[in-house]
């Protein structure tokens, strides 16, 4: 996890204030990845009780804005934030229990995947979600 001095470092070099709640937030998302909006609430509350839950979502979209947090939503899922990004990687996601864990790239460098017809984009990303069972949930009976 980033030392305070670290997330401070992240912050002013993308040019924002350094606040006690972005402070929070991005530490949060650094030690809860793949978090949603309520459990960085609550745990940025364990270190600023008085914080607000409009701060945290506030702290959330800027820090999306300016590329230090990503966010993702898979399918049915409420919107999940984390902290590694930049690398076009990508996800997999229980059925189940709704555990979500990172991939890397099946293979090339980013964009990874290859549209079959790029309608004249200039295709830089590609986002993949894999779905299926984690190992826990389909041990079970």
């Amino acid at each position: 996890m980033p030392a305070t001095d670290d997330l401070q470092h992240m912050l002013r070099g993308a040019g924002l204030r350094v606040t006690r709640p972005r402070m929070a937030v991005l530490d949060a998302v650094h030690r809860h990845p793949h978090g949603d909006t309520e459990s960085f609430i609550d745990a940025v509350r364990r270190e600023l009780p008085e914080v607000s839950h409009q701060a945290v979502y506030d702290s959330l979209r800027t820090l999306t804005g300016v590329g230090l947090v990503r966010r993702i939503q898979p399918a049915g899922s409420v919107a999940r934030y984390e902290s590694r990004v930049g690398d076009n990687h990508h996800h997999l996601v229980c059925r189940s229990c709704g555990v979500v864990v990172d991939v890397d790239c099946a293979v090339g460098e980013a964009p990874c995947l290859t549209a079959s017809d790029d309608h004249g984009f200039a295709v830089d990303q590609a986002e993949v979600v894999f779905w299926g069972l984690c190992p826990d949930c389909s041990a079970r009976p």
